[in-house]
């Protein structure tokens, strides 16, 4: 599109979580006139620790904002799956490009801090919960609850796992429940029993249950989080210290006493969900990106990289294509047939004993003699 069209193109982004806020700042820099409209009235991101690929930080650095996101973060050079008991299964660096860009560790709340802080004063509305949309071809109306309304050439749908602007234009379907819980804590390094040593991720598996322990040495903390079966689907359920206790039984003696000295009252407790394949994000004047496109289960450490790329792609589409429905089409086009694939590679619920239909060819015939060279 030209300059001059996108200068005068109104969008309205629905979310300011890690889409939301990454394709404001991207879509800004084309010259559009961006307003975010956020539902909560403060931004506080629960949760804990993810990694962050080369991609994702060449993204930021060519949006201008590399150095805020590594401020914030530590780089780190590879991950291990171990048993249980900590036995080697397999050691894979991370992807990293050359000694500009390596894959970072990063707090989440850390994270949406920084992105939302290179974000231009007044850009964000925060108070704001969507309520419907109304699309009119060439623009779209946005109601909210509090009564006002907003139009926009365009709307991003940045509005997460459950997202309003999917369920009203796109697909009714709701989240689906994935059998599993996730409980994340963040703690101190003395906390872990000296089981941080480095600034790389480490995962133990046994019984259906996935450990893992994610430095942010940045902060001197680690993001200790532990993925287990579990049939209650209740969104957040009520989970006691003896049960988690119950869940790591049989891990190394370490993650034991990391979680009996865990204060229940900073434990993040969910039901995992995700949302089965959609067939369009778009119209003609609305889009999806990140969880409300192709909301996808945490195995695969894929969900805010794919949300910050989505919005990458999106801006690139709209300063390639000729005009805004054929940018539409070509940000679907070139962002769908990934997502898919890593929607449905992250629904694998791997054990020890599966990791080589999750990563074919690269466990060693000895377990920790090889070193593969991508990442899940």
């Amino acid at each position: 599109m030209q300059r001059s069209d996108l200068e005068n193109l109104k969008i309205a982004v629905v979310g300011a979580g890690y889409g939301g806020a990454a394709a404001a700042k991207a879509l800004s820099l084309l010259g559009a006139d961006v307003t975010v409209h956020e539902q909560a009235n403060a931004i506080r991101e629960v949760g804990a620790g993810i990694g962050l690929r080369p991609a994702t930080m060449n993204r930021f650095r060519q949006w201008g904002i590399h150095d805020a996101i590594a401020q914030v973060s530590s780089p780190s050079d590879y991950f291990e799956i171990l048993t249980a008991t900590g036995g080697p299964i397999m050691k894979e660096s991370w992807p990293a490009e050359g000694d500009l860009t390596h894959t970072r560790l990063i707090h989440r709340g850390d994270f949406i801090e920084a992105l939302l802080g290179v974000l231009p004063e007044g850009m964000v509305r925060l108070g704001r919960r969507l309520e419907a949309i109304e699309d009119r071809g060439t623009s779209s109306v946005l109601t909210f609850t509090d009564g006002t309304t907003a139009e926009a050439d365009l709307v991003v749908g940045a509005d997460g796992i459950k997202s309003v602007v999917r369920a009203r234009l796109f697909s009714e379907k709701g989240p689906v429940f994935s059998g599993e819980h996730a409980y994340r804590a963040v703690i101190s390094e003395d906390d872990a029993h000296g089981m941080v040593t480095d600034d790389n991720l480490r995962m133990y598996i046994g019984r259906g249950t996935k450990v893992y322990l994610l430095p942010l040495r940045h902060r001197g903390q680690v993001s200790f989080d532990i993925t287990a079966l579990c049939p209650d689907g209740t969104w957040a359920p009520h989970v006691t210290k003896d049960d988690l206790l119950a869940t790591v039984a049989g891990f190394d003696e370490r993650i034991v006493e990391i979680t009996r000295g865990l204060d229940m009252d900073t434990v993040n407790i969910r039901a995992v969900y995700d949302i089965d394949p959609i067939d369009t994000w778009h119209t003609d004047s609305v889009v999806l990106v990140g969880d409300a496109a192709h909301s996808m289960l945490h195995h695969q450490g894929q969900g805010a990289n794919s949300a910050i790329e989505d919005a990458g792609a999106l801006a690139d589409a709209l300063r390639d294509a000729g005009s805004l429905p054929e940018a539409l089409a070509l940000y679907q086009a070139t962002r769908k047939p990934v997502t898919d694939e890593l929607q449905r590679i992250s629904r694998q619920g791997w054990t020890e004993a599966e990791i080589d239909e999750v990563f074919p060819g690269q466990r060693p015939a000895t377990a920790g003699s090889a070193t593969a060279t991508t990442a899940p």
